[in-house]
């Protein structure tokens, strides 16, 4: 490669890197801009007829009339709306920013015999179909929900292990946060976004989506309540696998997020403390101490990853613990659980988060919360405790 060819590759990439970290903006002042309104708009052509929107596309990169008729093509597709890898609430939280931010002046002269149009009519026009968009996401997530308060991570059309109660990359925890910040009117959904009756609604799905947590953590063999599965059998509330590598079991890194979501609520009962005070007991008894996770690069590019000795280390925890042994293990496409990275082939060594550090965050919060509610705390020390890798 040339180092001009170089030069022109790392300035694409920089400028897609910046078109992703749009959509994730929240600055007020960026949803005044003519580029936030573009990238609310290609978002518009983006959305379903389902309500909902498809993962995995940089709907802020721009576009060419071709391309966005070829989006518009698949406006009727009903089998790609999801709510995985952040999807349809990630749209959301974009269009209700773009809602609350009116546009700058526009040039538009007068028209009319004479009279014109009011900056207010301008603005109205332009924010109500972010709006409406808004209102359909809205829509589609109350749709998903499952009568047991559960939801699914693909809707309508699903298959296989779509089926199941997903918290895998925090996909239901997602969609309650946004719920119940729609129907509290939390930033930045206020205003007349959405009516009383529709924030009625998105709290009592809200609330049907915590009885479904409570139902769905795990017992151990002797009865404990644990932890969570990344899937749950919508009818057993069981653990359930997904694809080959991803197995029944523990799963901390979503069970993390899951216990900050409890914490959160304003006023817990004793189900609630019983599932948060379990759940930190069993983060602390499977914290990995001593170890970390390194990743390398050889001569050629080929990556690496490793999880090696540190005594200087900060805690780990294993994505996955067997339901049976409680030991953390790795897997690859074949389905077979194995112990250590190195056993599994390169490209789900180096192409999955097979160890992460998201319950340490729990740890002060988890002391707080403790304070707050009256319970007691059990003094949790994370420079104890032997590695379990």
């Amino acid at each position: 490669m040339t180092k001009r060819l170089a030069i022109c590759v790392t300035a694409f990439l920089l400028a897609m890197m910046a078109c992703a970290q749009d959509m994730q903006e929240t600055d007020p002042a960026f949803f005044q801009t003519a580029e936030a309104r573009r990238i609310g708009d290609q978002m518009l052509l983006y959305q379903r007829v389902t309500g909902g929107w498809p993962k995995n596309i940089d709907m802020a990169k721009p576009m060419s009339e071709e391309e966005k008729a070829e989006v518009k093509s698949a406006y009727n597709r009903r089998n790609d709306s999801t709510t995985d890898n952040g999807a349809t609430t990630t749209q959301m939280l974009f269009l209700a920013r773009l809602y609350g931010a009116p546009p700058q002046p526009s040039p538009i002269g007068r028209e009319k015999n004479g009279q014109g149009v009011s900056q207010k009519s301008i603005n109205q026009s332009v924010n109500r179909k972010y709006r409406d968009a808004f209102q359909r996401g809205v829509e589609y997530l109350l749709s998903g929900q499952y009568d047991n308060g559960g939801w699914p991570q693909f809707w309508p059309e699903m298959r296989d292990y779509q089926i199941h109660i997903t918290y895998n990359d925090d996909a239901m925890v997602n969609t309650m946060t946004l719920l119940r910040d729609i129907a509290e009117q939390n930033e930045p959904f206020q205003g007349k976004l959405t009516s009383k009756k529709l924030r009625r609604r998105c709290m009592e799905a809200f609330n049907k989506g915590v009885e479904c947590i409570l139902k769905t953590q795990i017992r151990d063999a002797n009865g404990r309540l644990t932890v969570w599965c990344q899937q749950h059998d919508r009818e057993t509330f069981l653990p359930a696998n997904a694809r080959t590598f991803e197995l029944a079991s523990y799963c901390s890194q979503e069970s993390a997020a899951i216990v900050k979501l409890l914490m959160q609520l304003p006023n817990p009962d004793d189900r609630v403390k019983q599932a948060i005070h379990s759940a930190m007991r069993w983060f602390d008894e499977h914290k990995i101490m001593g170890m970390r996770v390194e990743r390398t690069r050889d001569a050629d590019g080929n990556r690496d990853t490793r999880l090696v000795a540190d005594s200087t280390a900060g805690p780990l925890w294993a994505r996955y613990y067997d339901l049976q042994t409680e030991e953390p293990f790795v897997c690859d496409r074949d389905g077979i659980p194995r112990k250590h990275l190195e056993d599994i082939g390169s490209e789900r060594r180096n192409g999955y988060s097979w160890y992460g550090d998201r319950p340490a965050d729990l740890y002060k919060r988890y002391e707080k919360w403790c304070k707050k509610w009256g319970e007691p705390y059990p003094n949790f020390s994370l420079l104890e405790g032997s590695p379990k890798g």
